[in-house]
């Protein structure tokens, strides 16, 4: 089962001076089937602090386990391999491949340890039909609205059965209506198959679906204010 687990967790940066402090301790511990927003206004370290989870960043300093694995303790192909099998993420740019159809696009990280097994596209086929895309399975990028790119790229996130989903600013791009449906779907799917999912995201609509909203706060997370 899903468990992520932080602990005085700390991220700075060399400068003129004195290191500029980004994360300055967080702690934060969630289980299968958690959810959770982290709001803050621009430049807190709300993304720094999702690449360290998605291990694209290195810490300074503080523990980060998943499924009591230390990520950072594994050599370059090691984490690689363990960030594809562990680890699904959603960016407000989905990042979709335009030569590329929507199967094929759900179907790319399973290609990090070659061919697509029959399995893999079974579920990726089940996975278009379950965000509503079964009749755009060949269509390519560009034939879609920006609601159905980006139920592709959350299709995309889950197609390893990833115990983490990251999503950073997932509905930037949607007016109103579309980024209410995506949070209702990724939520379902989420419940549904007991992963652990952190959004980070200005939308005070769509942290509010979320079980829990924490804020970053110089550096520490914290509870915001109502």
């Amino acid at each position: 089962m899903a468990h992520l687990v932080i602990k005085d967790l700390k991220k700075e940066y060399p400068s003129h001076g004195e290191p500029l402090q980004i994360l300055k301790g967080i702690d934060l511990e969630l289980r299968a089937g958690d959810n959770v927003a982290v709001i803050g206004p621009s430049g807190s370290g709300k993304s720094t602090l999702l690449n360290i989870l998605g291990t694209l960043d290195y810490p300074t300093s503080g523990t980060y386990t998943l499924n009591d694995i230390d990520p950072f303790a594994l050599d370059e192909d090691e984490l690689a391999k363990f960030r594809n099998a562990n680890i699904g993420f959603i960016f407000q740019e989905h990042h979709l491949l335009p030569q590329l159809s929507v199967l094929e696009n759900v179907l790319i990280p399973t290609m990090a340890t070659g061919k697509p097994s029959k399995d893999d596209i079974a579920r990726a086929e089940a996975l278009i039909e379950r965000v509503g895309l079964a009749d755009r399975s060949l269509h390519r990028p560009a034939e879609l609205s920006g609601g159905e790119r980006e139920r592709v790229a959350v299709a995309r996130s889950l197609i390893c059965r990833p115990s983490l989903i990251l999503a950073d600013e997932p509905t930037g791009n949607l007016d109103r209506r579309n980024a209410l449906q995506i949070g209702e779907l990724l939520l379902e799917i989420q419940q549904a198959e007991e992963m652990v999912l952190i959004v980070v995201s200005h939308s005070r609509d769509l942290a509010n679906m979320l079980e829990k909203q924490l804020e970053i706060n110089d550096g520490r997370l914290t509870t915001p204010e109502q």
